[in-house]
């Protein structure tokens, strides 16, 4: 294969899954239920595999940065649309295409009763295309309008059911929050733009060390650290860090396939991308890369908490993206970006099969979605077991599955940084693999193996709000025993299944250890040399497996499952009677440390109040004042005027008389003043 990229082929990446899009959404009435799946799968599937070949070309040593098209130019600087293709774009690319191919696929039986069926193809293909936009821009431009339309159509996706009020607040908190960090991301582009003179990424970063070296205004503070932590800032609002993480939970409310697409793949891997992309800014900036690594580490940790009480299958899988995300920032902040953007892959082929499973879950518990209700599923739906096992042991990272070499690279390069906070972080990732362990195993005891709960159901009426969640097989079961899901959803698990197994074995070496990345991402391997620890560790795949045995993380893995093993298939006693002695902690756990709370009742009262003011003080009082005020004053003197016209000629010509004297007397009192003064 020669190693070039040819234009229109790249342009064809996003635009296939637009026609798709624009046709499932204008047309779907015209095109039916069919037309809108196949012209929307068709397109993602073009996009996959020229994403494929695109790779294939970037592995031979092709590369591609130019304008597509420029929009306009402003005094010198250049808004235009263009991509950035390297092997961090390549990769992407083929990660985004790939899982959402699979969750369009998965659709066609989740989504195959519902009445919106055309409107959600048209959704998520729209969805792929923004994201594409997104990873292989080459300007901050069309990184922002990529960044905002995943939000936007986000926001359509979780409030797919809009009849239901939860999935409204679900999708409006959505889109709040990430306003916030948007806000935060738009200050950091500006700095850029304003101190930088450019959009373009090349030119931005080559003025980099220049920026490195003037301070912000009015302060003591280095501007690329506050460059660097407003881009942040957009990130912890994407990819849901503490304290902007409370949206993504709450997203649930939106259809299983969306929820995969949204939290594996997409959207909240955008934050992490970025950071990668922007790699060659934070270099400059270890107040900035502690800052990032402290609050990955938080959100590692804390998050991985919240799944431990979790009794809704989709929150469980929910919260551990949140601590996943968690991991990934911790390795950006360490300066192991090609870790992190490793983890980002990887995490986006098992956690996909993990959403797409508990959806198989739900559609064979006829929509029930509380963990409680399960167990024993294991015999009626094999195919689900077996590959949510497998997307189980890849999270918690099992030795020589994909999520193993991702997160055991993590953990390493944090415990080699040499940053303030890096200890914090390395006490955080390293609890956080029994944590992880223990609430993933907690959810697959509950659900596939012990009692054959569903037959009585401990806690009937709680997923009744889920009931239209359309997805059937087209045959008839007895009422309340499970089954297995349709092909169309059991084969993208199948496919999901396979590389969460071999996918981080096969790609380590290139990726880590390669030049895969190599101009892509940037790292200054003096000040921070986190990454050369790790290649003078690193042996091959299959030493790093074995070396695992006796490494901590593998046995912190394993105790999680024991005690999850314990706690819910031998001693179910365990957990109720922690619960009772240490009830406030439940209490915390379950009130999401109070954030939301937080929230509502502090932030957004503020809120109510400033804008309050603003609209009594500012409108009413000033604007509306000063404009009412000038209209009165105008009546007044019309008024005044009015009086004035009486229409009898013997006033008017006395006003005359009255006028000439004054005027008279007005030019000659400085000859009066002068003779009086002789």
């Amino acid at each position: 294969m020669s190693a070039t990229l040819s234009q229109n082929m790249l342009l064809a990446v996003p635009l296939a899954p637009l026609v798709g899009a624009i046709a499932a959404g204008l047309f779907g009435k015209q095109i039916g239920r069919k037309g809108a799946h196949w012209i929307t799968c068709i397109g993602v599937a073009i996009s996959l595999a020229i994403s494929v070949q695109t790779l294939l070309a970037v592995i031979d040593g092709a590369r591609f940065n130019a304008t597509i098209y420029e929009w306009m130019n402003l005094g010198g600087l250049k808004m235009e649309i263009g991509f950035l293709v390297d092997g961090l774009t390549a990769m992407m690319m083929v990660v985004v295409t790939f899982v959402s191919l699979m969750v369009h696929i998965y659709t066609i039986g989740y989504m195959a009763e519902d009445p919106g069926y055309q409107r959600f193809f048209s959704y998520i293909s729209l969805f792929t295309f923004s994201m594409l936009m997104l990873v292989m821009s080459n300007n901050f431009l069309q990184l922002f309008f990529g960044w905002e339309a995943v939000g936007l159509v986000s926001y359509l996706l979780i409030g797919f059911w809009f009849t239901r009020p939860t999935a409204i607040f679900a999708n409006m908190k959505a889109f709040l929050v990430n306003r916030v960090g948007d806000f935060g991301f738009i200050l950091g582009i500006g700095l850029i733009v304003a101190y930088g003179g450019t959009l373009n990424y090349g030119e931005a970063f080559a003025k980099g060390p220049e920026i490195a070296k003037l301070a912000f205004p009015g302060t003591e503070w280095m501007l690329i650290t506050v460059t660097c932590i407003c881009l942040f800032i957009g990130a912890m609002g994407k990819s849901a860090q503490f304290p902007l993480h409370v949206w993504l939970p709450d997203s649930m409310e939106g259809p299983t396939p969306i929820s995969a697409l949204i939290h594996a793949a997409t959207m909240v891997t955008a934050g992490i991308f970025m950071v990668a992309r922007m790699s060659p800014l934070f270099e400059l900036s270890d107040t900035a890369l502690s800052f990032v690594m402290v609050i990955g580490a938080i959100t590692a940790l804390f998050m991985g908490f919240l799944g431990i009480i979790q009794n809704d299958i989709k929150r469980v899988v929910a919260y551990s993206t949140l601590s996943q995300l968690g991991y990934m920032t911790v390795a950006l902040g360490a300066s192991a970006y090609s870790v992190a953007v490793f983890h980002l892959m990887t995490h986006a082929f098992f956690k996909a099969l993990l959403f797409l499973g508990a959806g198989s879950v739900i559609i064979g518990m006829h929509h029930d979605q509380d963990i409680r209700n399960m167990g024993g599923l294991r015999k009626y739906m094999p195919i689900t077991w077996i590959t949510s096992l497998l997307g189980s042991l890849a999270l918690i990272g099992t030795p020589f599955f994909a999520g193993f070499y991702s997160k055991d690279s993590i953990i390493e390069a944090v415990h080699a940084s040499h940053l303030w906070g890096s200890g914090f972080a390395y006490f955080a990732v390293a609890a956080g693999v029994f944590v992880t362990a223990f609430y993933s195993f907690r959810m697959y005891f509950l659900v596939f193996h012990g009692e054959e709960r569903f037959r009585h159901k401990p806690f009937p009426g709680e997923h009744d709000h889920h009931d239209d969640d359309h997805a059937d097989d087209g045959h008839a079961h007895e009422p309340h025993i499970p089954h297995e899901s349709p092909a169309v959803v059991t084969l993208p698990l199948i496919a999901l299944a396979i590389p969460s197994v071999i996918i981080g074995f096969l790609t380590i070496g290139p990726m880590l250890y390669g030049e895969f990345f190599k101009g892509a991402i940037v790292v200054n391997a003096e000040a921070h040399p986190a990454m050369e620890e790790l290649v003078k560790e690193f042996h091959g795949a299959v030493a790093m497996g074995i070396h695992s045995l006796t490494s901590l993380p593998l046995w912190l893995a394993i105790a999680g499952v024991v005690t999850a093993y314990v706690f819910y298939l031998v001693k179910p006693s365990i957990p109720a009677a922690i619960q009772a002695r240490f009830g406030f902690i439940q209490r915390l756990l379950e009130n999401k440390y109070y954030l939301d709370w937080i929230n509502e009742n502090v932030f957004a009262r503020l809120a109510r109040m400033t804008g309050t003011g603003l609209w009594k003080g500012g409108d009413e009082a000033v604007i509306d004042g000063a404009i009412n005020g000038s209209a009165r004053m105008m009546g007044g003197l019309a008024a005044i005027g009015r009086r004035l016209q009486t229409g009898y000629l013997y006033f008017y010509a006395l006003v005359m008389i009255v006028g000439v004297i004054g005027l008279m007397t007005w030019q000659l009192w400085p000859f009066l003043l002068g003779s009086a003064g002789k």
